[in-house]
């Protein structure tokens, strides 16, 4: 019988050995991991372009031919641009943070008079420090990331095998889910669908809703800051935009980058500016919270952003580049088994307290427990 131990046992055994299978292929999965993700992601055109009347392997094979020719277009026109901009941008960083300290040297009469010597002095120190110790920091991981992903890119399997596994994916794709579901106990098949099912709505929020996310931030910063004119506005709008799938870092690292540069930039003379780049982020953040999140995402990852955020730093740690693109998904579909863990002992006995029949005793203990009987009755006749 499947209890509620059974149930916890075999769901956390599973994601337990995914996790050991993902460390240890975790040097060769980058280009099955993309290639997943585009199959998951294009599937519901493919299965429009089927129900067009085209078959199957030409509709997979027309929807990925479409999207690389947009992604390669794309890198052609941006990513020389971008990379231009965010070189420039990280050496001349050290220059930036000595001119913003200048600043608040400047400033520090009038600090004086607000606040007093003492404290002026020490907020002059705190903020000096914080802001360059956050640009420096913002800089390593920024670089850190930019190198990882073009290595990443320029490798062989990512270029060659990354369409080929999401081309034989899509064409397979409903077959395998269908096998899947051929595969699972009949007793529990509902149940366990109900399951999948949920994993399925979470792994859409994370993958299309959050992707879409992503995309969105990443037009609006690039091309407000530009418009800005901020120097560097498209490397620093996308940075920042692809970096929001961390909770409030994308948000923290384009807006200290931006301000500090609009600070340099345009003090004192364009003070104006300086709002303006302000104003682009609190538009930005407004829309990510209110309307981008709650129409894309919605309730699907139903996730702690503290959770997230450690899960990101964790998985990282783990299985570097890979895991960053793994994190969010394995920690959506945590969450769901969680929760179905935690409805499971709401509902057991264990939780709602109430009676359940005493284990048998063992077979020994029965039959001990007869002769005794048997003994007792005879003696009494």
């Amino acid at each position: 019988m499947l209890t509620l131990r059974n149930q916890v046992l075999a769901w956390a055994g599973f994601f337990i050995a995914a996790i050991l299978l993902l460390w240890l292929f975790r040097s060769i999965l980058l280009p099955f991991v993309v290639g997943g993700a585009l199959a998951y992601l294009l599937n519901p055109l493919v299965n429009l372009l089927q129900r067009w009347g085209i078959n199957r392997p030409w509709a997979s094979m027309l929807v990925l031919a479409l999207v690389l020719l947009l992604i390669v277009s794309l890198f052609l026109a941006i990513v020389p641009l971008v990379a231009a901009q965010g070189a420039s941008l990280i050496s001349l960083l050290p220059g930036y943070i000595t001119d913003l300290q200048e600043l608040l040297r400047k400033w520090a009469p009038q600090l004086n008079e607000w606040l007093g010597p003492e404290r002026a002095l020490q907020l002059e120190s705190s903020l000096a420090d914080l802001i360059g110790r956050g640009v420096e920091m913002t800089a390593g991981i920024t670089a850190q990331l930019a190198q990882s992903s073009l290595t990443v890119l320029n490798t062989i399997a990512v270029l060659f095998i990354t369409p080929v596994v999401g081309f034989y994916l899509l064409v397979d794709w409903e077959g395998m889910l269908k096998k899947i579901d051929d595969l699972l106990p009949r007793q529990y098949h509902s149940e366990i669908r109900g399951v999948l099912g949920d994993i399925d709505r979470a792994m859409a929020g994370v993958i299309r809703g959050q992707g879409g996310v992503i995309l969105v931030l990443c037009i609006y910063y690039s091309t407000a800051l530009t418009l800005s004119g901020l120097n560097f506005g498209l490397a620093i709008g996308l940075i920042g935009g692809l970096l929001s799938f961390i909770p409030y870092v994308g948000f923290l690292v384009g807006f200290s980058l931006s301000m500090t540069v609009a600070l340099v930039q345009f003090w004192p003379d364009q003070w104006i500016l300086i709002l303006v780049v302000f104003g682009i982020y609190l538009v930005g953040q407004f829309l990510e919270s209110n309307v981008l999140y709650p129409k894309l995402v919605g309730q699907s990852i139903n996730i702690n952003p503290v959770w997230l955020m450690f899960a990101l730093f964790a998985f990282a740690l783990l299985f570097g580049f890979v895991g960053l693109l793994l994190a969010v998904p394995l920690t959506a579909i945590s969450g769901v088994l969680m929760r179905f863990a935690l409805a499971k002992y709401q509902a057991s006995a264990l939780y709602l307290g109430q009676d359940t029949p005493p284990p048998p005793p063992p077979a020994r203990m029965r039959a001990a427990t007869a002769k005794s009987a048997d003994r007792k009755a005879a003696a009494d006749k």
